[in-house]
């Protein structure tokens, strides 16, 4: 048994518009970039991980796809922060000896069919609490900006502070050459764009987006004897929060569980991180974080994310160098496991060379999945250098 297991490839689709991909093609192409980042074949995977993303059954279709016959899989999907839980979930089978290398998909077309985030208010929808919001006629944008304007009634969090989130972005996502808005904007421009549901304006939302990613996850002996940069799970956190049975809490989110315990788990504070990963649904889903996470008190995040402070190279807290999903790929509306795949590249010292960290030995990656304010998830990585 082993305490350690370590990201050893990653892999992210470099299309945005997959009009002649197919689902499962997305995710094997992914697939078998990350193998060749980490110098394996499919034939050294031994464990499968996918989510809703993946077609049908799951693992099901995608390991008769893919070819390969796992001693073990697993298909949480909790949205977007699924693909982080299940970088933990292997950690704990590689600790366990269940599996020795585990391969992450995730994928999807969402652009290329046009199909919008399903309604919260789908008469089709199975979820319980379902039949309390359909006479509401509520959506998920909505949801988000009302925790934006309960933030701004609570705390004088304005408009201006949640514009600073995008523009951060922006800057990043220009020196990245398959984001999807890569000019950078600011804040007037944010301001100016088109209020969807108030206070949230269009550029306060994520792209929506085609592609695939994939992660592996293997065990010491392994990792210790390819070419790759050693990237530890150092740290892993998993929380699910909801109404409580009509208790709504718009200011809070699962990662106020999911951080600390991962924060534990790791032996580290919020003070240790170089850079950090945010799932970035809506500019208010990365303020909520950043407080939950400790990086400020809650209630502050505003002046936390003003004048720049997100940036690489300019503030305390680099986030999203890659352009997150606010510009550069929201996949599958699920973009969790692209905050992996950022974080890696930093502690490896391989993101674009405008928005590496300098010394970056510490990363954090946080996912949220489903909708804050109702009930969602969220899943939290620490991951170290060695």
């Amino acid at each position: 048994m082993t305490d350690d297991a370590y990201i050893v490839g990653i892999h992210e689709h470099p299309t945005r518009l997959a009009t002649d991909i197919s689902v499962p093609q997305l995710h094997a192409e992914a697939a078998f970039g990350a193998l060749e980042d980490a110098g394996l074949s499919m034939s050294d995977v031994d464990a499968y991980y996918c989510a809703g993303d993946a077609t049908g059954l799951g693992p099901l279709p995608m390991t008769n796809y893919l070819n390969i016959t796992p001693t073990h899989f697993d298909s949480t999907d909790v949205g977007g922060s699924s693909y982080l839980a299940h970088v933990s979930h292997a950690r704990d089978a590689i600790r366990a000896g269940r599996c020795n290398v585990a391969l992450i998909t995730c994928g999807g077309r969402p652009r290329a069919s046009k199909e919008a985030v399903k309604p919260v208010n789908s008469a089709d929808m199975s979820e319980p609490d379902a039949q309390f919001e359909i006479p509401y006629n509520t959506n998920v944008v909505a949801f988000y900006a009302m925790a934006a304007a309960r933030h701004m009634h609570e705390f004088g969090t304005t408009s201006e502070q949640l514009a600073w989130i995008k523009v951060a972005a922006s800057q990043h996502a220009q020196h990245n050459p398959h984001a999807m808005l890569r000019k950078p904007v600011t804040v007037d421009d944010v301001l100016a764009s088109p209020l969807v549901a108030s206070p949230l304006h269009r550029l306060d939302c994520c792209v929506v987006s085609d592609g695939g990613a994939a992660v592996i996850v293997a065990r010491p002996e392994i990792a210790k004897s390819l070419k790759r940069p050693l990237v530890r799970v150092a740290g892993a956190g998993e929380a699910i929060l909801h109404m409580g049975a009509g208790d709504p809490r718009l200011m809070t989110t699962a990662t106020s569980v999911s951080g600390p315990r991962a924060f534990a788990d790791a032996r580290r504070t919020p003070a240790d991180i170089k850079y950090a990963s945010i799932y970035d649904s809506f500019t208010i889903t990365v303020l909520l974080q950043l407080e939950d996470l400790g990086f400020c008190k809650k209630g502050e995040g505003g002046r936390f994310v003003a004048d720049g402070n997100l940036i690489s190279g300019v503030g305390s807290l680099p986030f999203n160098t890659d352009g997150g999903g606010l510009c550069n790929n929201h996949m599958a509306n699920r973009g969790g496991i692209t905050k992996i795949i950022e974080a890696v590249r930093q502690v490896r010292g391989e993101a674009h060379e405008a928005v590496q960290v300098k010394n970056c030995d510490i990363a954090l990656a946080n996912g949220i999945g489903a909708i804050i304010g109702s009930r969602h998830a969220a899943s939290t990585l620490i991951l170290e250098r060695e």
